[in-house]
């Protein structure tokens, strides 16, 4: 009887560790589902942590840096009252992405046909693949893409709304007062991007680009 206790006893302990983990993955799989809501849609988590080095509670505080990437090999911090532990885990993300739907030439622009959303995994996609297709939306390639490419932001610049020696219409905004000029654009730039403008007394400003085309100055 003695021996059957002991090794029931042993069994139990074998099998602890093994739930420890199970319970820590499915916490660790609903934290990254939650936020990638609206990216991806099937989410898996595997630690690569020793067991031995897990947080002691059962209900851990988890939380990544607010600039750390949320698929991938990730880094977490999981707390249990005053103490930390840190966790390496791989994160796969299932969603959609962009693609190029057709050949784009260098400094084409993108119309809605140019771009398609595909299905995949977010976590093997080059470095800021795009996510949203209206992001594409009157923009400008500035490399050649290939049909079934993702797309990635850094390939793509918004159309100028603005460009350099446009006479331009300058509103400057204050507290109960507005005033009207007009101006030559110094550079070209995008809707909400920064533009310099030469006045017509011959003073520079600078302003933010509205969607009209004029520019923009708080005061």
């Amino acid at each position: 009887m003695k021996a059957l206790r002991g090794g029931l006893a042993a069994t139990l302990l074998c099998l602890s560790p093994l739930v420890t983990a199970q319970d820590l993955q499915a916490q660790l799989t609903t934290f990254f589902a939650q936020r990638l809501a609206g990216f991806s849609d099937e989410v898996a988590v595997t630690i690569r942590t020793p067991q031995n080095l897990y947080p002691a509670c059962e209900q851990p505080a988890l939380s990544v840096t607010g600039s750390a990437k949320l698929w991938g090999n990730v880094n977490v911090l999981a707390r249990c009252n005053n103490e930390k532990r840190y966790l390496q885990v791989n994160v796969q993300a299932t969603g959609n992405y962009v693609v190029a739907a057709q050949a784009v030439a260098r400094g084409g622009a993108l119309s809605p046909g140019s771009v398609e959303l595909a299905r995949g995994r977010l976590d093997q996609l080059p470095p800021r693949t795009m996510l949203d297709i209206s992001q594409a939306q009157d923009a400008i390639t500035l490399r050649d893409l290939a049909p079934g490419q993702p797309v990635q932001l850094t390939m793509l610049r918004q159309a100028w709304r603005v460009k350099a020696g446009q006479r331009v219409q300058v509103i400057a905004n204050g507290d109960g007062f507005s005033v009207n000029g007009e101006g030559q654009a110094l550079n070209n730039a995008a809707v909400a991007q920064s533009a310099r403008v030469r006045m017509s007394s011959g003073q520079i400003v600078s302003g933010t680009v509205g969607a009209d085309g004029n520019i923009l100055i708080n005061l």
